[in-house]
């Protein structure tokens, strides 16, 4: 990989600071600390992946894999009746709605004898697996496809060239769509169990 390529894959620092900024603070303000610092942890990973993705068409592994990873790490804390029960149905969410996207992705360029979903749209399935309640997984993957089919439908509108071909950055909607769900999961359980 060149030192050019390598530098797109890193996201805008100001972007990245800024909206993580941001983030910290409405979790903090809305969330207990576990949480907030969740939260604020999941957002801004998902800033990086959704503003490289839209650029570049590519989710970077450190962000997929360290999201994973830290959702993984962050069930148990957020969870502390059943830790090891948490940890384990992150794991088997992980796996299981990363395996759905892996068959959809075969499934139609098996079809169609093209991509159509990136692999790092499945290892983003995985860190909505691993972050997300069973329940709001489709919530978040509607979400996500809701608005990329608008960023489409206004783009046409705009004259701006759609065809079949068109590459989306789907990562751009999954990444903010993520954070959003589990954020309102978060403060619906502080509201109800609060």
């Amino acid at each position: 990989m060149t030192v050019a390529s390598e530098l797109q894959l890193r996201p805008n620092p100001a972007l990245y600071l800024g909206g993580g900024f941001l983030i910290a603070l409405i979790s903090a303000v809305a969330l207990p600390w576990t949480s907030a610092v969740a939260s604020t942890t999941l957002g801004t990973l998902m800033i990086a992946g959704a503003d490289v993705d839209a650029r570049t068409l590519l989710l970077p592994d450190r962000i997929t894999i360290g999201a994973l990873l830290l959702g993984l790490a962050f069930a148990p804390v957020l969870d502390p009746p059943e830790p090891w029960y948490a940890f384990g149905t992150a794991m088997g969410r992980a796996a299981g709605v990363a395996f759905v996207l892996a068959v959809v992705r075969w499934g139609y360029a098996r079809i169609r004898s093209e991509e159509g979903l990136g692999l790092g749209d499945v290892k983003l399935a995985a860190v909505g697996g691993a972050w997300l309640a069973l329940a709001a997984i489709p919530l978040w993957l509607g979400l996500a496809s809701t608005a990329a089919l608008v960023a489409v439908v206004l783009a046409r509108l705009r004259s701006q060239a759609i065809d079949r071909t068109t590459r989306v950055p789907f990562g751009a909607f999954l990444c903010p769509a993520l954070w959003l769900v589990f954020f309102l999961s978060a403060l619906m359980d502080n509201i109800l169990l609060g």
